[in-house]
């Protein structure tokens, strides 16, 4: 998992006009008018037999070039089966695709169908950027009867069902045990500590070779080291930082600088070269032998590595099972804009049901959230596809709920958090007094942004 941070700055600059430009016609009273109830049909992922009017839609996704292929792939036999539909993609690394995001919804422009990330959900259905699926689900447009109540209540954001799961993931460690094991390097069990992470970064470090390490992504993993030791990175109402005080801020930042300036980890300004695809993985390039992300990122590196197996490891601890969380790994939400909602909202039906479309997408996006789905395609996995499915599994039984949404104001947040693991990698600031900047910060930052 590499940097991924967003134009915050574009954000912040324009929040006033995004506030205006959430799309959906306006009321009397200043509000956004409701999306109306579709008209009740039988629930299937395939509506082949429904209107023939011309149709355009436009969707969007970050990914790399597996993503991007079999995606459009899907798309191309969708319009297929309802040949009246033509579907605009638009994808990119995922850092670009959310500076490209940015500004169609400032202009009301944005695409109809929009993947979209736990981190930014609240930032724009807050702002009425997103459609309420909820509709299309009662009516069975959007046919969720395979899929569970967790998993929609995962895209819910203020009573409103703005974003379907596309599938859960876990966080994990990605393990080159073949390269370990040439190199003496030791492989940590299931119940491996930071201290056996440690012993892991030396051992490589003293074989020339790195630990994949947290990369730029502080946002997940200092979230997911709080859990842990029992803490949280927000308060319940989203208002304030949800941890104590500053000792685990200091804690986490006092290993993981230990790490940099002992070169376990790859330096800021190669770090900074990174797209974010799983081309530039360090495992793929044989200088790293461990990788941290989510489960469903395991395929695409597993997959460009064709002469040795990777395994999938829990994150370490101690208090893993309070750290780790089954998370949607994606979503698909529609944009309030659209004039498409409900064709929208087919195609989606569409991606999370079809079986022969799930063949292509395989649980890269997460293991799918359909039941059906799921059952269907565990016969013909291959061997990496079938280890995230293991994987999830065992997460099932050795986790703990998912915490809410990010809170609005949680992308200047990152930002702010990323800037300050910088300045303490480059010795500009000390790591206690970068937590006590960071406390105060984030905490104007949420203030600001409940208003």
């Amino acid at each position: 998992m590499r940097k991924t941070f967003t134009a915050v700055l574009l954000f912040s600059l324009m929040a006033s006009l995004i506030g205006c430009s959430g799309g959906g016609t306006a009321d009397k009273s200043g509000g956004t008018a409701s999306t109306p109830e579709p008209a009740k049909q039988e629930a299937s992922g395939d509506k082949s037999g429904d209107n023939k009017e011309p149709v355009k839609l436009r969707i969007a996704w970050w990914g790399g070039q597996s993503r991007h292929d079999y995606t459009l792939k899907v798309i191309k036999m969708y319009e297929e089966k309802h040949p009246n539909v033509t579907i605009e993609p638009e994808y990119a690394p995922f850092d670009d695709y959310w500076k490209k995001l940015a500004p169609q919804a400032v202009a009301g422009g944005l695409p109809d169908i929009i993947q979209m990330d736990i981190s930014y959900l609240s930032q724009y259905a807050g702002r009425n950027q997103l459609a309420d699926l909820k509709p299309f689900t009662d009516s069975g447009v959007l046919d969720v009867k395979d899929v569970s109540e967790n998993a929609l209540k995962g895209g819910e954001v203020g009573g409103k069902l703005v974003a379907m799961n596309l599938g859960v993931n876990a966080l994990q460690t990605t393990f080159d045990v073949e390269t370990m094991k040439k190199n003496g390097i030791d492989i940590p069990s299931k119940e491996w500590t930071w201290d056996d992470m440690d012993k892991m970064g030396a051992q490589a470090k003293a074989k020339g070779l790195q630990i994949g390490g947290f990369a730029f992504r502080h946002d997940v993993f200092f979230p997911y080291y709080l859990r842990t030791i029992g803490q949280k990175m927000y308060s319940e109402d989203g208002k304030t930082l949800g941890y104590a005080d500053d000792k685990p801020f200091i804690d986490y930042f006092t290993r993981y600088q230990k790490w940099y300036d002992n070169g376990y980890i790859l330096s800021l300004d190669k770090e900074a070269q990174k797209k974010g695809v799983a081309e530039e993985d360090e495992i793929l390039l044989g200088h790293s032998v461990s990788g941290t992300g989510w489960s469903n990122q395991f395929l695409a590196v597993a997959n460009l590595v064709k002469d040795r197996p990777l395994e999938l490891n829990p994150m370490p601890g101690p208090g893993t099972k309070e750290g780790l969380f089954l998370k949607p790994s994606m979503y698909f939400s529609i944009a309030e804009t659209s004039k498409q909602k409900e064709e929208a909202a087919k195609f989606i039906s569409f991606f999370i049901n079809d079986i022969e479309a799930n063949q292509l997408i395989k649980g890269e996006r997460g293991v799918p959230v359909s039941s059906k789905v799921k059952e269907a395609l565990k016969p013909n996995l291959t061997e990496n596809e079938a280890k995230i499915f293991d994987y999830v599994t065992w997460v099932e039984s050795n986790s703990s709920p998912m915490d809410p949404p990010n809170p609005i104001g949680a992308v200047e947040i990152e930002k702010l958090l990323r800037d300050l693991s910088e300045k303490i990698l480059f010795k500009k600031i000390a790591i206690d007094e970068a937590a006590a900047e960071f406390r105060k910060e984030a905490n104007a930052i949420l203030a600001r942004s409940q208003k």
